[in-house]
């Protein structure tokens, strides 16, 4: 079983350096007031990620450190450890917290899990598997109502919980489709508008037609026609060098005699092939490069489109490039998305029918689901009511009822529909009365122990109570005291407290005592066993250990089944 070995505490609060053993089953911490033993329920919170705060750190001291030993059995949990970085030996997993005062009067805080450095976060991840503390602020909690629906739905037990887990994914889908089709909604006009815009620019792209690259060619085009003159007459003269029709000796004519000059040669001296194969090249592409002339001189002549046309088709291109506000290239390229995207805006509606169609299924599923939730939780309110009605008699509360009331409202919500409010009747007649109006602080102590017993299971291995018998004392005290014993035969624990009636039960004694030698304050730690833990219960119950303290320190001890 998982659970607390061993807490370590150096510099804080009034504790020095101390080792503060923690058995297995109920562990009691006592001591005098301001002797520090709240200071163990702090080195828990320090462990379990809460904030760090620089007031804690011993007077004198810049730096504090708690450490706790945990032997688990939890693979889960040694899973987050090892993710982490850390390592568990031997089902040994220990946790670290350092603080550090700053020059600000701040904490600066550093966190170790299995020997490695991590965030607080991850803390506060493994002490929700590791322990529970419940002390003044969550008897506090307890008049919340979140508070009490949590505890309602541990009442209910592991089938609430799958089906919590079912009805969470539906209404979180019907959250979803909800929220898209308001979304849509609310960007009507907007998502129209740019529909219209997507579905102009689309438009005039087909009219118009451009071509990638055109807008270049129609410039290299335009440019010829503007220079065709000077081009004839170049073209002219350079076809009359190639070839022409007059006596002149012309390039392509010279080139063909040189060629079969060489050709002839070639016979007699072998070393000519080079030459003349590029006399081969040279004269082939004299005669391309005639006809090629001939062919832009007859397009000059003959154009297939005349300027004006060309200018008129660029005067239409960069018009609409002025209007779509960007190269019409980078138009043509991003108009395959656009076209999707016009798709999408101008299936708004079929959209919104469909998650109209969603949401009302979603909706039914989720309402279904809730009405599920509320049975079982109408039915685990009547048990948790019995169960704690019954803890509540043995707490010196023997008139007392709870009464767990769940209603339901309208709306759904993340966790179903139901509103838990939790109601104490104080004796017979009483109209019940919600806790947070209606309890003191004593019997929210004894409420809470009373829900904890009644619900006692194995989902979190140690529970820690700091002052849980607040505001009690006699009857009721003992009372306490055997049914944290109860408690602690289903998971550890550990009280902090001022009653010996309550320590009496433990199976473990944990004393804090403070002491100085004039200069400095510091408390110690140590297990009390025997006669020591006699006259620690005796200080309890009268300050001092007096033979009649220490005979009904004895009394309790007996009482309790505990050996003295």
């Amino acid at each position: 079983m998982t659970r607390l070995d061993e807490l370590t505490i150096r510099s804080l609060g009034v504790i020095d350096d101390a080792r503060v053993p923690i058995g297995p089953g109920f562990t009691a911490i006592t001591g005098e007031t301001g002797a520090g033993k709240t200071m163990v329920v702090q080195a828990l919170a320090l462990l379990r990620g809460e904030r760090a705060d620089a007031g804690v750190i011993r007077s004198g001291e810049e730096r504090a450190a708690v450490q706790g030993v945990w032997i688990v059995d939890d693979a889960d949990a040694t899973a987050l450890v090892e993710d982490a970085g850390g390592t568990v030996d031997d089902g040994e997993l220990i946790l670290g917290r350092a603080l550090t005062r700053t020059p600000e009067a701040t904490a600066r805080s550093r966190a170790q899990a299995g020997g490695a450095a991590v965030p607080a976060g991850l803390l506060r991840e493994l002490a929700d598997r590791l322990v529970a503390v419940h002390g003044q602020s969550d008897q506090q909690r307890l008049r919340s109502a979140e508070a009490q629906s949590a505890a309602l739905d541990r009442a209910a037990g592991a089938a609430l919980q799958e089906l919590l887990a079912e009805y969470r994914a539906a209404h979180a889908a019907w959250t979803d489709a909800r929220e898209t089709a308001e979304r849509i909604r609310a960007e009507h006009d907007a998502r129209a508008a740019e529909a219209a815009r997507i579905r102009e620019e689309l438009e005039e792209l087909e009219a118009l037609d451009p071509q990638p690259g055109e807008q270049d060619e129609l410039a290299a085009l335009a440019h010829r026609l503007e220079h065709s003159e000077s081009l004839r007459a170049d073209l002219g003269e350079a076809h009359q060098a190639l070839s022409n029709d007059d006596d002149a000796p012309d390039a392509v004519t010279l080139a063909g005699q040189a060629r079969r000059l060489v050709e002839r040669a070639a016979g007699d001296d072998a070393a000519l092939a080079e030459a003349l194969e590029l006399l081969v090249q040279a004269d082939a592409l004299l005669q391309e490069a005639s006809a090629s002339i001939v062919t832009a001189l007859d397009d000059l002549e003959r154009p297939e489109r005349s300027l004006d046309e060309v200018q008129q088709r660029r005067a239409e291109l960069s018009g609409l490039e002025r209007r779509l506000g960007r190269p019409l290239d980078e138009a043509l390229e991003a108009a395959p998305a656009a076209a999707l995207r016009l798709a999408e805006l101008e299936g708004d509606e079929a959209e919104l029918e469909r998650l109209e169609a969603e949401q009302a299924r979603h909706l039914e599923a989720a309402t279904a689901l809730a009405d599920r939730l509320s049975a079982l939780r109408r039915d685990a309110a009547t048990r948790l009511e019995a169960a704690v009605g019954e803890e509540l008699r043995a707490l010196a509360m023997p008139n007392a009822r709870l009464v767990v009331e769940v209603a339901q409202a309208e709306a759904l919500g993340p966790a179903g529909r139901d509103r838990v409010t939790m109601l104490l009747a104080p004796h017979p007649g009483a109209e019940p009365r919600p806790i947070q109006r209606g309890a003191s602080g004593g019997e929210l102590s004894r409420i809470m122990l009373a829900i904890e017993v009644a619900l006692a299971d194995e989902s979190v291995p140690t529970m820690v109570f700091d002052e849980v018998d607040a505001g009690v004392g006699g009857t009721a005290a003992t009372e306490i005291g055997r049914r944290l014993a109860r408690l602690a035969q289903h998971c550890q624990v550990i009280v902090v407290t001022h009653l010996a009636q309550v320590a009496a039960f433990a199976e473990h004694h944990v004393r804090v005592e403070k002491g100085t030698d004039g200069r400095i304050t510091a408390s110690q730690v140590a297990a009390v066993e025997g006669e020591e833990r006699l006259a620690e219960l005796a200080r309890m119950l009268s300050g001092s250990a007096s033979e009649t303290a220490l005979a009904h320190a004895r009394e309790l001890l007996e009482e309790s089944g505990a050996v003295g």
